[in-house]
């Protein structure tokens, strides 16, 4: 039953404005309104037939000119078309919301199937990809109806009062407005204040599209009975007209089934992409893309098959779980078999899909559960691409390893090793399949954090080592490290750490890793951004801004002092952190951070430290303190409030991580 009645003009509150005045509120807002009609709009449409539409409403919204019109024969200016504004984003939300309705006429039945302006042929148009949390978004919207879709965007894009939501709904028809309100709130209220940030992203901005061809095969073939498919057309609109009683939604079901043939085709076992065994060693992009498909259940079309189904459409039964900013939905595309094969004591299916990674797993005996886990991959390399988890169990992690490593071993960051000390040697499958490595603890004391030291195979890159570790996550992260800056050396890029510095810095620092474990971390690199001479003692500290790299691309830091200390794996001292920040990364090239320390005479200072670029240090509040340097240290009491700036060298100022 639908949702709504039908409006008319008439029904609608406010005056009815001028052709001109209307035209020129048109042009100025044309954006907001197609993206109030886009929201609006049920989403079996599709996505491109969701964006003509939303367009195809906008245009046709202007009011037509009558005997007698008031309007004045001069356009009207901006910042005048308020009232004009308001009617016409009244009519757009009633003709969207009647997309999702019953005509009441043929002749509203037949101008639904007549074509409308816009109109695009030979290509398909949708809006940019975003992130995950606006596809999580996007799903939850799909779950609920237009008029609730039509409130949220009233409330959230336009700033409209709950009372003038609820009345602009009651005039287009909506027969529960206040229901449609309550859950516009409730989708608001979900997301932390970020709902007006993610409904205004290009995800949901059908004026900013992107454009791929049609079936260009089918295409051709269609040219070949172009006249045969006329005829057709114009004897199926003669019985359409005669037929009483015909279904409006009938444009929506097409393109449902549209939608329905395009995941059954992604959902086919038989239509998996799957790369030749060597690709890897011939291709300039070296990527989960170039994976062979590995395992002795490749060829098991019924596990494939299930496995599918359930990332089609997870049952109740299913532990579904995704890192964070992963979407769950189904692939688009036939995704890349990976592997398929039995470990742990169950049948694993590890599949991609260009953006994502997707583990199946199902006991191979028993009545347990299958579960269904995501990651995302994108714009994965050499060494974030290089291992997947395939089982978790009491004995450890075991890793799928990409084709192109040679060398695949252990080490412990907390032993005190030298890159001399042997690495533990890893059994590796002829699958690719590593033995068990302990994961380090998640909580309670870090005696232990166990790394993969793999090194890529000569035919890609030339003795290249690198380690990675779990982080609770299906890709590991990789681990690097940038040394101290040197005296007129060049600004230093991070590098793989498996050097005895490297090593040594991520002795002291591995165990603030626990905090970073499930948030879907793609690289973490420790920076070694100034070394300082303590006072009194004369010795040496080191200040490390740790930076934690996610898949969705906002990175945390973590700023740790490292003080001498008896022991070489003394974890470091966090003493600032800060998150959704490029800071320490090429992208945040400078920091400044202090903390306070007691010196063996029991006095206490105030330490702080500046990157390469600074040149002056400036402490203000229960300390004041302005020297050209890049490392400070002044007497300070133990308990006050400090305020810290830099200078860079260029006179741009600098605050300090808290």
């Amino acid at each position: 039953m639908p949702t709504h009645r039908r409006a008319t003009d008439d029904t609608l509150p406010g005056k009815r404005p001028g052709v001109d005045e209307a035209e020129a509120a048109l042009v100025e807002h044309y954006p907001r309104l197609v993206r109030l009609a886009y929201l609006t709009l049920p989403p079996s449409l599709g996505r491109h037939r969701r964006v003509l539409t939303a367009h195809a409403v906008v245009q046709r919204v202007l009011p037509r000119s009558r005997k007698g019109d008031a309007s004045s024969p001069v356009p009207a200016q901006r910042g005048t078309t308020g009232a004009a504004f308001a009617w016409m984003r009244e009519r757009v939300v009633r003709d969207a919301l009647d997309r999702d309705g019953r005509p009441r006429s043929r002749r509203a039945l037949v101008a639904r199937w007549l074509p409308q302006l816009p109109a695009v042929v030979g290509l398909r148009l949708f809006p940019r990809a975003g992130g995950g949390d606006e596809l999580a978004l996007d799903q939850a919207l799909f779950a609920v109806g237009s008029p609730a879709r039509a409130a949220l965007a009233l409330l959230v894009l336009e700033g409209m009062a709950a009372a003038e939501v609820r009345a602009l709904l009651t005039a287009a028809g909506v027969r529960d407005p206040a229901g449609a309100l309550r859950t516009a709130e409730r989708l608001a209220s979900e997301r932390g204040g970020r709902t007006e940030a993610l409904l205004g992203a290009p995800e949901f901005d059908p004026c900013t599209v992107q454009t791929r061809p049609t079936d260009l095969l089918r295409r051709r073939h269609r040219r070949r009975v172009a006249g045969a498919a006329t005829v057709v057309v114009a004897l199926a609109c003669s019985v359409l007209i005669a037929m009483p009683g015909h279904d409006a939604r009938e444009p929506a079901a097409v393109a449902g089934r549209a939608d329905g043939a395009a995941l059954a085709r992604a959902l086919d076992p038989a239509l998996l992409e799957r790369a030749s065994g060597d690709a890897w060693s011939d291709t300039s992009r070296v990527d989960f893309s170039v994976w062979p498909a590995r395992g002795d259940r490749t060829g098991d079309p019924a596990l494939l098959e299930r496995a599918l189904r359930v990332w089609g459409k997870p049952g109740p039964a299913v532990r579904v779980s995704a890192t964070t900013g992963t979407g769950t939905v189904p692939p688009a595309a036939p995704p890349r078999l990976l592997y398929a094969g039995e470990v742990g004591g169950a049948a694993v299916v590890l599949l991609h899909d260009g953006q994502r990674v997707a583990r199946y797993a199902e006991p191979v005996s028993g009545d347990g559960a299958p579960a269904l886990d995501f990651a995302r991959t994108d714009d994965a390399d050499v060494t974030t691409a290089a291992a997947v988890v395939v089982s978790r169990g009491p004995d450890g992690v075991r890793y799928l390893l990409a084709p192109w490593i040679a060398e695949s071993t252990t080490r412990d960051l907390l032993a005190p090793e030298t890159p001399d000390t042997p690495a533990d040697d890893l059994d590796v499958s002829q699958d690719g399949v590593t033995g068990p490595v302990p994961s380090p603890s998640p909580g309670g004391d870090c005696s232990s954090w166990p790394v993969l030291r793999l090194r890529s195979s000569e035919k890609i890159v030339e003795r290249h080592a690198f380690l990675v570790t779990d982080l609770g996550d299906l890709s590991p992260a990789h681990l690097t490290y940038t040394p101290l800056p040197g005296t007129g050396a060049p600004a230093r890029q991070p590098r793989e750490a498996t050097g005895g510095a490297a090593l040594a810095s991520w002795a002291r620092t591995a165990c603030s890793l626990r905090s970073l474990r499930g948030s879907g971390v793609r690289a973490v690199n420790n920076w070694a951004f100034a070394e300082q001479k303590l006072p009194e003692t004369g010795a040496r500290s080191t200040w490390v801004c740790t930076r934690a790299d996610s898949w969705r691309g906002p990175g945390r830091i973590m700023v740790q002092f490292q003080q001498p200390a008896s022991s070489p794996v003394e974890p470091s001292t966090v003493v600032a952190q800060d998150r959704d920040t490029a800071s320490c990364s090429r992208f945040g090239q400078h920091v400044l951070a202090g903390t306070r320390w007691k010196a063996p005479s029991g006095t206490w200072f105030l330490l702080a430290a500046g990157s390469r670029d600074v040149t002056r240090i400036t402490a203000t509040g229960g300390v004041r303190a302005d020297e050209p340097v890049r490392t400070l240290a002044v007497r300070a009491p133990r308990e006050s409030s400090v305020d810290l700036t830099g200078r860079l060298a260029d006179g741009q100022e600098l605050r300090s991580v808290r």
